[in-house]
């Protein structure tokens, strides 16, 4: 697996796995009805960079890093992951986790905060929790997850070097 940067000309791999993430319902804000253009903006709009992780032409997964807020909050970084269902488990998202966090620390940010991680998305919690993340806060029955109904989500944050 190799991990680098994503090019617009990437989407079209990337866009499947999109897809995949989003059709259960449970673990992203996305609607299944999602359109390709309103994917496309999400991991390519202004301000993201986006990086893939591919095993030859194929997408295993991917991530956008951006900063969490603009001007005097832009010292904490933001991400997203996605990983193909087909292989979670796999130890993936774990390694595109690590690289985001360097890319963060490179690109001179503080700290990385996830906003909105859906706390029913245990292997999401798990992982972050394994690379150094806190639950910083809960925002009660904030997502519609598509089985469970209203489920809180968690903000999680760690600082970039160490405190």
């Amino acid at each position: 697996m190799d991990i680098r940067r994503a090019f617009e000309a990437d989407f079209d791999a990337k866009w499947p796995v999109f897809q995949a993430v989003i059709a259960t319902g449970d673990t992203y804000v996305f609607s299944p009805t999602t359109t390709r253009q309103d994917a496309f903006a999400y991991w390519f709009g202004p301000g993201m960079t986006s990086y893939v992780a591919v095993d030859g032409p194929r997408i295993l997964g991917m991530y956008k890093l951006r900063a969490n807020q603009r001007d005097l909050g832009s010292l904490v970084a933001n991400a997203s992951f996605m990983v193909d269902p087909a292989i979670q488990g796999t130890g993936t998202g774990e390694v595109l986790g690590h690289h985001c966090l360097r890319e963060a620390q490179k690109a001179g940010y503080k700290a990385m905060q996830f906003n909105f991680v859906v706390s029913t998305n245990m292997g999401a919690v798990s992982l972050w929790k394994k690379l150094g993340f806190l639950i910083v806060g809960t925002v009660p029955k904030a997502f519609k997850h598509h089985q469970l109904g209203y489920v809180d989500v968690y903000v999680m944050h760690r600082f970039l070097n160490d405190g």
